[in-house]
């Protein structure tokens, strides 16, 4: 950038994924899906040589990194573990864990093999017939893990591995009995900006504990927008004044804001982006955001941190910045009491949003969340008439697709499982679900849809 508070974002290009780690039951519980339900498969310990303090051979490290870089590469491992404290008994409980694949232990394979450790070693599940590596099982559909005449059911073993912290973290809360049920709404046209443009500007303000900002201008570079980087400078109170002028001066001429994920201010208790808003609710920033809408038909964008800035200063579901009371929709702490990090299944309810003109109601996409206050909570009215309008964009669905109360599916508890909302013409969108955290070869044994075209609406939007 030309300054230290502002900078453009340049894509970087990334090796291909060396290791593809298995799925664990933090990351993706109870969202399993048949083509990962693979039977028949060898799985192997592909390890280096030890030297006489139990530790890898430098040479033979390398060797066995190469070699299972190799497998990766042309498609003949499907999974990769490292074993840990837990050895390879711990790796095969967590494999199996993610899609509730079975597994029967090689007889080959003594106790204290199992169960010691493996320096530098990686628990390899094969598709092809490689002769390579050690034995160690093969995987099946039995929805267990057995071992000679003894077998023990997944579901008891993941019962057993969450139950041993419930009390302290608990995983299971009950399921709540209140409303919920799943909303659509199908947009008949969308808003049109006056001014087209080729490849619109995109500014992405960054707060204290911002931490989204470059996958955020990665997906919009890739989308063909001009994102560009605003380190808001707080140091000092001639820092944010300057921080003020420049980036009222920047938003002039942007055609898009967006506000990316992060922990503003450390998440300090009741935190959702307070130094954000107040941010926004500077009178030069506010007449800019108002233009912005009002008079140059822009888009804005709030994700994760951003949406909660994004509904406190009502720019959603108001689609402009007033001063918010009890009475107005917020987000609160999830119901589980704590950080929620995993993938979710989300519906489109509507796809009134320019930002989701790609898209059609009732189609589902998986999305990581990260949060601890994305509990979205309003009265019912408020939100049954947010949805007659076609401002419930988003909610969280289980298996079957029917938005749910259930903590496994709807991480925080919101109200009618509410996800994202929008301002009433649909150019604001707030959501929780990082949208932003996907790129090609992320998640490859993780089922369901990812790239749900939001970047690529937006930019289609001004053309």
């Amino acid at each position: 950038g030309k300054d230290s508070m502002s900078g453009s974002f340049e894509h970087i290009d990334v090796p291909p994924t060396l290791v593809s780690f298995a799925v664990t039951t933090d990351s993706v519980k109870n969202i399993v899906s048949p083509e990962f339900k693979a039977s028949g498969h060898r799985v192997v310990l592909i390890k280096p040589d030890y030297d006489e303090n139990g530790l890898p051979v430098a040479a033979s490290l390398t060797e066995c990194f190469n070699t299972v870089s190799s497998l990766i590469r042309s498609g003949n491992a499907v999974s990769v573990c490292t074993p840990t404290y837990g050895g390879i008994a711990e790796a095969v409980m967590k494999m199996s864990f993610g899609n509730k694949i079975g597994f029967d232990y090689s007889d080959r394979l003594s106790l204290e093999e199992i169960f010691g450790y493996n320096y530098g070693a990686f628990l390899t599940e094969l598709c092809g017939d490689d002769d390579i590596g050690t034995l160690v099982g093969i995987t099946t559909d039995n929805d267990e893990i057995t071992r000679g005449g003894s077998a023990v059911s997944l579901n008891s073993l993941l019962e057993a591995y969450e139950n041993r912290l419930e009390s302290v973290f608990p995983c299971n809360i009950k399921t709540v009995e209140t409303p919920v049920r799943n909303f659509t709404f199908k947009a008949d046209g969308y808003p049109s900006p006056t001014i087209k443009t080729a490849k619109p500007r995109v500014l992405i303000p960054v707060f204290p504990g911002t931490n989204c900002e470059y996958d955020t201008a990665k997906a919009l570079k890739t989308a063909g927008a001009e994102p560009e980087i605003f380190v808001i400078n707080n140091l000092t109170s001639s820092g944010i004044a300057q921080s003020i002028e420049r980036f009222a001066e920047r938003l002039s001429h942007s055609q898009i804001l967006f506000i990316p994920g992060g922990f503003s201010g450390g998440d300090e208790p009741d935190g959702s982006g307070k130094f954000i808003t107040a941010f926004f609710r500077n009178a030069q920033i506010k007449d800019g955001v108002c233009d912005l809408l009002e008079n140059r038909d822009g888009l804005i964008c709030g994700v994760c941190n951003g949406f909660q800035a994004l509904i406190k200063l009502g720019l959603v579901p108001f689609g402009k910045i007033i001063d918010t009371d009890e009475s107005c929709p917020t987000l609160t702490y999830n119901r589980i009491g704590r950080h929620q990090s995993r993938l979710v299944r989300t519906r489109i309810a509507s796809n009134k949003s320019p930002w989701l003109m790609n898209t059609m109601p009732g189609e589902i996409y998986t999305v990581p969340i990260s949060h601890g206050e994305g509990r979205f909570l309003a009265s019912e009215e408020q939100i049954l008439k947010l949805a007659e309008n076609g401002q419930i964009a988003t909610q969280y669905v289980d298996l079957d697709g029917l938005a749910t109360n259930d903590v496994h599916f709807n991480p925080n508890g919101s109200a009618y499982a509410v996800e994202g909302i929008t301002s009433p013409d649909g150019r604001v969108f707030g959501k929780m679900g990082h949208t932003e955290r996907y790129d090609d070869g992320l998640y490859k044994n993780v089922g369901g849809v990812f790239e749900m075209g939001m970047f690529r609406s937006a930019v289609e939007y001004f053309r």
